[in-house]
């Protein structure tokens, strides 16, 4: 036997075992995202695939997936931004989707959160828009906020970013929860309980457009309030995250009007324990050409997830970026 041999023999061979090892110890890493029938759930699903490549698949010029080399990211249903915050947090997730507002708040333990802050929270990217969507039965409308008083009003499910949102502005129109009949429910129980005519109204926050949405739109009908600009005003004084946005006419059947409403953008949050070197090789494949692939042919608002726009807001928002992230956008000349 040659020295080449030998050689080739030995690489082979601990070329093989190296794989067998990866392949019995694959990275597990699970994004928080939110109830099915909203954005959160189909978006984290694409991002979770985008940065997949578990231990044995192709390569990616081969027509594997090409993601992070033995991560296996999953996305899971939650509650959305405040129990993917706190799970991050805590160590029961990797990531999460979370609204920009209510990461900056429990970041810095201030507002609801006051005097419990969530250190560990880290940014990777801007993703989208969240419109607030006020819904009402087909044929219903209201002046402001404030003709909600005494009505049976969806606020959105405990645990989400919405409610936390919501409740802030119901209350600078002078309605509470002693002055409404609220319903702690998501957006596709809260759609269900509208069309049976349990609720006259109800809130949540997401992309445009949402599943429960478009489906009661198309079945029973469905109004969106749209906020005057006075309004939208006095709420970006409340909560500066939601600024002034649109819903365009023709996004969900027989809504043929723009619908004016605030909308806060979503967060991808990590932890601060995952590794420069794990967090680095998620954003490189969160902006790779595959992943834009993903985005563009999913769900509609994967269109508006781009490097880009994945530091807008960010540096105001007073949540550091994680370090891995940091170095991918410097190193791709987005960052200084």
């Amino acid at each position: 036997m040659t020295k080449f041999t030998k050689f080739a023999g030995a690489l082979l061979a601990s070329s093989l075992l190296a794989s067998a090892a990866f392949a019995q110890n694959p990275t597990f890493f699970r994004i928080g995202t939110g109830g099915a029938g909203g954005t959160y759930f189909p978006i984290g699903g694409t991002i979770a695939n985008g940065i997949s490549s578990p231990p044995g698949s192709r390569a990616c010029d081969q027509g594997g997936q090409c993601g992070v080399p033995g991560l296996i990211a999953i996305a899971q249903s939650t509650t959305a931004s405040v129990f993917n915050n706190a799970a991050v947090q805590n160590g029961e997730l990797e990531a999460g989707l979370a609204a920009a507002d209510v990461t900056r708040s429990m970041y810095l333990g201030e507002g609801k959160f006051e005097g419990k802050p969530h250190p560990k929270l880290r940014l990777v990217a801007n993703l989208f828009p969240e419109d607030l969507h006020v819904v009402m039965p087909k044929g219903s409308s209201i002046d402001d906020l404030g003709d909600l008083m005494e009505k049976r009003v969806g606020i959105a499910q405990a645990g989400s970013g919405t409610q936390v949102a919501v409740l802030q502005m119901l209350d600078a129109w002078g309605v509470n929860r002693d002055k409404m009949s609220e319903a702690e429910l998501n957006n596709s129980q809260s759609a269900e309980r509208l069309a049976d005519g349990q609720l006259d109204a109800y809130f949540y926050a997401a992309g445009w457009p949402v599943a429960a949405m478009v489906q009661l739109a198309s079945t029973k009908g469905m109004e969106l309030h749209s906020f005057e600009q006075d309004d939208l005003k006095k709420i970006n004084e409340i909560i500066p995250a939601y600024i002034p946005s649109k819903i365009p006419a023709g996004v969900y059947e027989g809504i043929d009007y723009d619908v004016h409403t605030p909308a806060v953008s979503a967060m991808l949050v990590v932890s601060s324990d995952l590794s420069e070197e794990l967090v680095y090789g998620i954003t490189k494949a969160m902006w790779n050409d595959n992943t834009r692939k993903l985005l563009d042919n999913g769900h509609a608002k994967g269109k508006q997830i781009t490097a880009d726009t994945a530091l807008d807001g960010v540096a105001a928002l007073g949540v550091p970026l994680h370090p891995g992230a940091e170095k991918f956008y410097k190193e791709v000349g987005l960052l200084n």
